[in-house]
């Protein structure tokens, strides 16, 4: 009787660990299900949007605001179409505010940054910010810094 006992212990032990493991794996992944309802929605428009991913976080002054919830391209102007959900606590944004696409250090993930304007007028749901600046691609500078390197050397 007591080794049963046990034995329904550690496996419910082991069940409430795999639950913890499984439970961190979403809140790392960003599957969780938690949305607080409100929220409103913003659109950017990006050159390249090279990397940035659907629930990628959106930040302002390091501070996650919002996640982006969907990526596609614009047909008439051949850009990204980047579409935001910021919680509604950060209603008051100008309507002059820059949007950046980042890299969380190196050759971390990438995520939107909002730089606030000074604008009277702010953003409202379904508002487009228009400052935009596209993500930066680690091969398109290395390959500008050879070119120029390989200019300089023909030049002497």
């Amino acid at each position: 009787m007591q080794t049963r006992t046990l034995e329904t212990g550690v496996g419910l032990f082991i069940l409430a660990g795999m639950l913890a493991l499984l439970l961190l794996a979403l809140r790392v992944s960003g599957l969780t299900v938690s949305t607080n309802g409100d929220t409103y929605k913003l659109y950017a428009y990006f050159d390249n949007i090279a990397g940035l991913t659907v629930r990628a976080k959106v930040t302002m002054a390091g501070v996650a605001i919002g996640k982006v919830t969907a990526i596609d391209l614009d047909r008439n102007s051949y850009t990204g179409r980047v579409t935001m959900e910021l919680e509604k606590r950060v209603d008051n944004l100008p309507s002059d505010s820059t949007a950046s696409i980042l890299t969380a250090g190196l050759l971390g993930e990438k995520y939107v940054g909002i730089s606030v304007g000074g604008e009277e007028e702010l953003l409202k749901d379904g508002d487009s910010i228009q400052d935009t600046q596209s993500a930066l691609v680690l091969e398109d500078l290395i390959g500008k810094f050879l070119m120029n390197s390989v200019n300089k050397d023909k030049e002497e």
